[in-house]
């Protein structure tokens, strides 16, 4: 049995209709409507079986669950080599936000000496959604201890009017996070107003919002909007 007809048994209409509301930049026709618990069981059993290989090396994919089950399969590869090749392969084709937000290798979380490179690359793309995955492998993995002032200026690169809306978003999910894990680091790049109008004010928004910020910050970074 392929993986889409793995789909078509657990589709559902009412949750296509659902999914076609978040994601309008691609065609309805290729969603079939698939909650994600069911395809990341899907990946689990394709990831576990001979089809594996098969099921990486065909793209590009027609349907939306298809490239969220091929993105679930990658972040189960314990190699981080080889997880990195299947990423890299898949990368350019990934077309809308879900996909590219949705699965987080395991195996970078060891391995960020090696994982930093290609991030730097990734970030450079001139694909939305390769940049788009690049900051988010940043904002996921180099917050914490292997966190260095300049990743902030590296996300920052990314953020401009003549960005696309996807993109520009990321980087204010990222810069929220960043208030949220790294505030006296991150704090100077709202009082300078160092980001894109639309970034500045949009990670503003999304730290008030978090309760991982504290109060009194919410409040400063309210008068920086």
């Amino acid at each position: 049995m392929t993986v889409y007809d793995r789909l078509l048994e657990v589709k559902d209409d009412e949750y296509k209709e659902f999914q076609a509301k978040l994601v309008p930049n691609i065609s309805a026709d290729t969603i079939l409507g698939v909650r994600t618990p069911q395809m990341r069981q899907i990946a689990k059993e394709v990831f576990a079986g001979p089809e594996k290989d098969t099921f990486l090396s065909e793209l590009p994919h027609k349907y939306y669950e298809e490239n969220l089950v091929h993105f679930f399969v990658i972040a189960m590869i314990r190699d981080f080599d080889e997880c990195v090749r299947e990423t890299e392969r898949f990368l350019p084709y990934v077309d809308c936000w879900p996909v590219s937000d949705q699965s987080s290798p395991k195996v970078f979380k060891k391995n960020h000496e090696k994982l930093l490179p290609y991030i730097r690359k990734w970030i450079a793309s001139d694909h939305v959604y390769t940049a788009r995955f690049g900051i988010r492998m940043l904002m996921n993995e180099f917050l914490g201890d292997d966190f260095s002032d300049e990743y902030l200026e590296l996300a920052a690169s990314r953020s401009g009017p003549e960005e696309d809306y996807y993109l520009n978003m990321m980087v204010a999910w990222y810069f929220a996070t960043a208030l949220a894990k790294r505030y006296d680091e991150t704090v100077g790049y709202f009082e300078e107003h160092r980001l894109d109008d639309w970034v500045h004010r949009k990670s503003i928004q999304k730290a008030v919002e978090s309760y991982r910020v504290t109060d009194e910050h919410k409040e400063y970074l309210k008068s920086l909007r």
